[in-house]
């Protein structure tokens, strides 16, 4: 028999990180929890102090997301396995995560045997993606190449993120956004990081010089 994976775990909620220890208790023979890390800030040190076979991280967390994580940890190390694991079922994050580096994308509705069983196909070199969202991103790549798509998903944005990029180039505040929306103010901020990430800016000003110069919004 090989020897176990070895896996650090990567969310901003300790309780998640305690559940899918749970899950993976029954495997330790497969894969083994060597580390875990509420946060990304937090998660870089142990990642270098265990060095890990994979990092199983949440792509959405509070600062530094998972997409930055894998994109700032493959960029140290190329060899560096990351698998996202996600409650969006949204292939545009699917699409990002496997531009940033990722070597899978998988959905937190996992049952346990199946997480395992995809955890040693990326420690064995293969890509582990959702199969339900696998089919779809297939048509979303073809549909995206007939340009039949929102604004903004060649760019990678996700049609949340776009409709409120849409808001920003019309001047809305981050609190006229929330109210239009019905959504809270940092959710705002939050898809608006992901939105200048995915851009490669900084700020509003960036935004939307960019989503005018790339025709996303005229």
């Amino acid at each position: 028999m090989p020897p176990p994976v070895r896996l650090v775990l990567v969310d901003d909620h300790e309780m998640v990180i305690e559940g899918l220890k749970a899950m993976l208790a029954a495997f330790t023979d497969r894969v083994q929890v060597v580390g875990q890390a509420v946060g990304a800030e937090r998660a870089r040190a142990v990642i270098d102090d265990l060095n890990p076979d994979i990092v199983l991280c949440d792509v959405r967390m509070q600062g530094a997301s998972g997409l930055d994580l894998c994109l700032e940890l493959r960029a140290h190390d190329p060899d560096r396995k990351v698998v996202m694991l996600s409650v969006y079922d949204d292939e545009q994050y699917l699409f990002e995560a496997l531009r940033v580096g990722a070597s899978g994308y998988l959905l937190k509705s996992i049952s346990s045997d199946e997480l395992v069983r995809q955890l040693e196909f990326v420690h064995r070199g293969e890509t582990a993606i959702d199969p339900g969202m696998a089919a779809r991103a297939v048509d979303t790549a073809a549909r995206l190449q007939r340009d039949e798509f929102w604004p903004g998903a060649r760019q990678g944005l996700t049609q949340r993120e776009s409709e409120i990029l849409s808001f920003v180039v019309n001047g809305l505040s981050n609190r006229a956004i929330a109210t239009k929306l019905v959504i809270g103010d940092e959710t705002v901020k939050t898809h608006l990081s992901s939105i200048y990430r995915k851009l490669g800016v900084s700020d509003r000003t960036g935004a939307v010089a960019t989503a005018l110069r790339e025709g996303i919004y005229k």
